[in-house]
C-alpha cells in the first residue's frame, strides 16, 4: 500500500494506568528506530523515559519524557506521559497537542476501568487514539476478553486490528486483519511473515468480517459492498480505517508485549499508515493554517543550566531562532530527547520545541508571529491533597517562595500559598505521592530541606449568647500615664455575618477619635478568642465610658476594649465552629454503595446523588463533610475505586462543634499555645 507523505513531524502521546508499560514501550519504540544502542530497564533506572532523580529513586515516571525519532524515513516525537493518576496534569496538556495518543493497557479485564478518563479526556477533545494492550506474552490473558471489558469504558466501537496465534497457553504472533497476513514474534527481533494457521483461519475471517462491519457504520459504500458479498479493495479499507481514526469515530486495538518488541512494529506501521499530521490538529484548536507563524506551550521546565524552557508544538509555519512571538524574542531552540536537549536554529509545522527565556509565558498560552488566537485550553485539575510544609533553615524563606513558584510553572496542577487562618505555607496536589514527588525535587533541584505536616484545620469560635462588659485601663508611670474606659455590649450574629462594630456614644465620654482605637482593640482580641481560635459572628458597641485629657490615648483605649473582650467572652456560652464542605463525589456506580460507609465513618452527611452527566455507568454523589476529614479522603476514595474516583469540593458554612472530639481540639490548641 502507498503511503502519501506526512507535511511534517507527527507527535504521539503514550499514556495509560500506572505499571501499564509506557516507558517500556517508549524504549522499544526508541530501539527499534535506532535511536538508542540498547535498551534499559526499570530496575537499571537507564531508561530515556526516567531519566530525572526522582523517577529514577521511585522507578516510575514522574514527568513528560520526550524523544524525537525516524521510523522509515518519517520524523517522529514520542511523548511518554506519567501514569499515576496523581501526575496526570502533565498528560493532559500533551494530549492536546498530539496527533495520536496510544493509551496502553494491561490485559487483565479487571484493570479496563483504570483508562475509563482517559478515554473520557480523548474523546471530550476529539483526540484520534488507539489502544495498545500490553504484555501479551504472559500466559493465560484472553485478547477477546480484554477487549470486551475495554469496550464497556469506551463511547465509541473498538476495532480489533489483529488476533492471537497461540501455542498451547502463550501468545506467539499475531494476524493483521487488514492486510491478512500471519506473524510469529522473535524477542528482540522483527516478527516473521509466516503461513496463516490452519487452526485459526476460521478465526480470522471471523475477526475481519466483523472489523469490516464496524467500519461499514460509518461508510454507506463500504456497507453496500458488504451486502452484495463483494470483497473491498485493499486500499478502500485502510483508506477507512485511517478517515474513522482521523475523525475520532473507532478506536483501533493492537496488542503485543513491549519489554520483548513484540508487536512494537507492527504498532509503529499503523502509526505511519494512519496517523493524521498537524493540521488536523490545528483544525481541532481552532487555528488558521495561513495565519502565519503559531505554536502552543503544552509544557514549562526550569533546566538548571539553560533556565526556563517552554516546550510548544508547532501548529503553522516555521519557528526560526531570533523570530518574534507575542511579543518576546525567541533565543534559543532545543529539540528534546529524554534528558538531553540539542539546538537547532529552526523547527517546522508539527515539530515538538523547546523555547528559552520565554520569562512571561506560562503553560496553555498559544504562541503566535502575528495576532495570538484564542485556543480552549483544559482548566488544571483542582487540588485534591495538600500538606502544610516549612524550611528546616529559616534563611531559605525566600529561596523556598522562588522554588515553589517554578514548580508551579511546571505543574499546573501544584499550587501553594499561605493559609491566613492558620499561618502556615500549604502545597496543594493531586495526592501524597504528587506531593512528595514535589517536595523531593525541593532537595534535588534547589537544595532545599522542608519539614512536612497535615495541615491545621481553620476551626473558629463564635458565642451564643449577650453579654455587658465593662473594663478600665488604668497605668500611671513617670510623665503621662495611660487612661481608657469603655463599656462594650457583645452580641452573637446569624452564621456567616462576620463581624459588626457600632457605638451609641453621646455627650463624648469616648471623644470620637479614640472610637476607632476601641474597635482595633476588639478585632485584636478576636484573633484569639477564650478557647483559642479567631472568633467570627459577633456583634460589639460602645455603649459607653469614660477619658481623661492628659493619660487617654489610642494605646489606652485600645488596651481597655481588649481588656473587656477578654473578661466578657467567657461569659458568652463560647462555642466551637468546624467548617464543612461541599462535596461532590464522581465513581463508577458499581462503588456507589460503599460510599455511604465511606461518608458516615468521616462524620459525613450524603445529600443527594445523580447519574453523572455524560459518563454512562457513572455517579455523581453530593456530600457534606468537615474539613477535619477531608485530609485523605482521595487516598481512601481512590483505594475504593481502582484510582478512578474523584472529587470536587467548596467551602459550605461554619457549624457548632461539641463533644468529646471538640473538647480534644480545644485541648490540643490550648497545649500548642502554652
Amino acid at each position: 500500500m502507498s503511503v502519501k507523505s506526512p507535511s511534517g513531524p507527527r507527535v504521539a502521546a503514550l499514556i495509560g494506568p500506572y505499571l501499564s508499560g509506557k516507558t517500556s514501550l517508549l524504549e522499544s519504540i526508541l530501539a527499534i528506530t535506532d535511536s538508542i544502542n540498547r535498551k534499559g530497564t526499570v530496575k537499571d533506572g537507564g531508561m530515556v523515559g526516567d531519566g530525572s532523580a526522582e523517577a529514577r529513586a521511585r522507578q516510575m515516571s514522574t514527568e513528560l519524557n520526550i524523544a524525537d525519532c525516524s521510523y522509515l524515513q518519517d520524523p517522529w516525537t514520542f511523548i511518554d506521559c506519567p501514569g499515576s493518576v496523581e501526575l496526570g496534569q502533565d498528560g493532559r496538556n500533551a494530549l492536546m497537542v498530539v496527533d495520536m495518543a496510544v493509551v496502553v493497557c494491561e490485559p487483565d479485564p479487571q484493570r479496563a476501568l483504570a483508562i475509563a478518563p482517559i478515554l473520557k479526556f480523548l474523546d471530550y477533545h476529539a483526540i484520534p487514539h488507539m489502544i495498545f494492550i500490553n504484555k501479551m506474552d504472559v500466559p493465560g490473558h484472553s485478547v477477546q476478553t480484554a477487549l470486551q471489558a475495554l469496550q464497556s469504558v469506551s463511547d465509541h466501537p473498538l476495532i480489533l486490528r489483529e488476533i492471537p496465534i497461540r501455542e498451547g497457553d502463550a501468545i506467539t504472533g499475531h494476524v493483521d486483519l487488514a492486510s491478512q497476513r500471519a506473524f510469529k514474534w522473535r524477542t528482540g527481533d522483527a516478527s516473521q511473515l509466516i503461513k496463516i494457521p490452519d487452526a485459526i483461519s476460521g478465526r480470522e475471517q471471523e475477526a475481519r468480517a466483523e472489523m469490516l462491519e464496524s467500519l461499514a457504520d460509518f461508510d454507506d459504500h463500504l456497507l453496500e459492498a458488504l451486502l452484495e458479498d463483494v470483497v473491498p479493495p485493499s486500499a478502500d479499507i485502510y483508506e477507512n480505517l485511517k478517515k474513522d481514526l482521523t475523525d475520532s469515530l473507532i478506536v483501533p486495538v493492537f496488542f503485543g508485549a513491549a519489554e520483548k518488541d513484540n508487536g512494537i512494529r507492527r504498532l509503529l506501521k499503523a502509526l505511519r499508515h494512519e496517523t493524521p499530521d498537524v493540521k488536523n490538529v490545528a483544525t481541532r484548536l481552532g487555528i488558521e493554517a495561513d495565519g502565519g507563524v503559531t505554536a502552543q506551550v503544552f509544557k514549562t521546565v526550569h533546566a538548571g543550566h539553560v533556565g526556563k524552557l517552554s516546550i510548544a508544538r508547532v501548529l503553522a509555519g516555521e519557528i526560526k531562532d531570533g523570530i518574534t512571538l507575542n511579543g518576546n524574542r525567541v533565543s534559543g531552540l532545543n529539540t528534546m530527547f529524554g534528558q538531553k536537549y540539542n539546538k537547532v536554529t529552526n523547527v517546522p509545522a508539527g515539530g515538538v520545541v523547546a523555547i528559552g527565556r520565554l520569562e512571561q509565558i506560562q503553560t496553555g498560552i498559544t504562541l503566535a508571529e502575528n495576532d495570538t488566537p484564542a485556543i480552549d485550553w483544559p482548566t488544571p485539575l483542582s487540588p485534591l491533597f495538600s500538606l502544610a510544609i516549612h524550611a528546616d533553615n529559616r534563611g531559605d524563606d525566600v529561596k523556598l517562595s522562588g522554588a515553589l513558584n517554578k514548580l508551579s510553572e511546571e505543574d499546573t496542577s501544584f499550587s501553594w500559598g499561605h493559609d491566613p487562618s492558620t499561618n502556615e505555607l500549604l502545597i496543594w496536589g493531586q495526592g501524597e505521592i504528587h506531593l512528595l514527588i514535589a517536595i523531593e525535587k525541593l532537595k534535588n533541584r534547589y537544595n532545599l530541606e522542608v519539614t512536612s505536616s497535615r495541615p491545621q484545620v481553620p476551626y473558629k469560635e463564635t458565642i451564643r449568647k449577650s453579654v455587658t462588659q465593662h473594663a478600665r485601663h488604668k497605668k500611671q508611670s513617670g510623665g503621662h500615664g495611660e487612661f481608657g474606659d469603655v463599656h462594650l455590649q457583645i452580641k452573637p450574629l446569624p452564621r456567616g455575618s462576620g463581624f459588626e462594630f457600632s457605638d451609641v456614644i453621646s455627650g463624648g465620654v469616648v471623644p470620637k477619635n479614640y472610637i476607632p482605637s476601641v474597635e482595633h482593640g476588639v478585632k485584636d482580641f478576636m484573633d484569639r478568642g477564650p478557647l483559642g481560635f479567631q472568633v467570627v459572628d459577633i456583634s460589639v458597641t460602645l455603649t459607653d465610658g469614660q477619658h481623661h485629657a492628659v493619660d487617654s490615648s489610642d494605646m489606652a483605649f485600645k488596651k481597655a476594649a481588649a481588656q473587656a473582650m477578654r473578661e466578657g467572652t467567657p461569659h458568652c456560652n463560647p462555642v466551637l465552629l468546624e467548617p464543612l464542605f461541599q462535596v461532590t463525589i464522581s465513581l463508577p456506580n458499581e462503588f456507589t454503595s460503599g460510599l455511604q460507609r465511606l461518608v458516615s465513618g468521616r462524620r459525613g452527611q450524603i445529600l443527594g446523588f445523580d447519574s453523572k452527566l455524560g459518563w454512562q455507568d457513572w455517579d455523581e454523589i453530593n456530600v457534606q463533610l468537615p474539613q477535619s476529614e477531608m485530609h485523605d479522603l482521595i487516598i481512601e476514595l481512590r483505594s475504593m475505586t481502582m484510582g478512578v474516583g474523584t472529587f470536587e469540593w467548596r467551602f459550605d458554612c461554619l457549624q457548632e462543634f461539641s463533644g468529646k472530639e471538640a473538647e480534644q481540639v480545644i485541648s490540643s490548641r490550648k497545649a500548642a499555645q502554652n
